[in-house]
């Protein structure tokens, strides 16, 4: 089997991971403080454990929303 055969086969899902990976430092990051404001409005002060917490929240959320990000994306753009 050659490179490009690989490649063919096997492209949308390599893209989808290193488009994913691209977004999704930033994309966690935007969204932890988002959940950190919105906790700031309502408590006034949020303490370090609240703050994990949300950072893990926001992991989650942000692994999805670049994961189906990608996938469309990559959908549109290749075929």
């Amino acid at each position: 089997m050659s490179l490009m055969n690989f490649y063919i086969a096997f492209h949308n899902p390599i893209w989808i991971s290193i488009l994913s990976l691209a977004l999704f430092f930033p994309v966690r990051q935007l969204i932890w403080v988002l959940y950190v404001r919105k906790k700031q409005k309502t408590q006034g002060d949020v303490s370090e454990l609240e703050k994990k917490f949300l950072k893990k929240r926001a992991n989650f959320t942000s692994i999805l929303l670049c994961i189906v990000f990608s996938y469309l994306y990559v959908d549109q753009i290749f075929n």
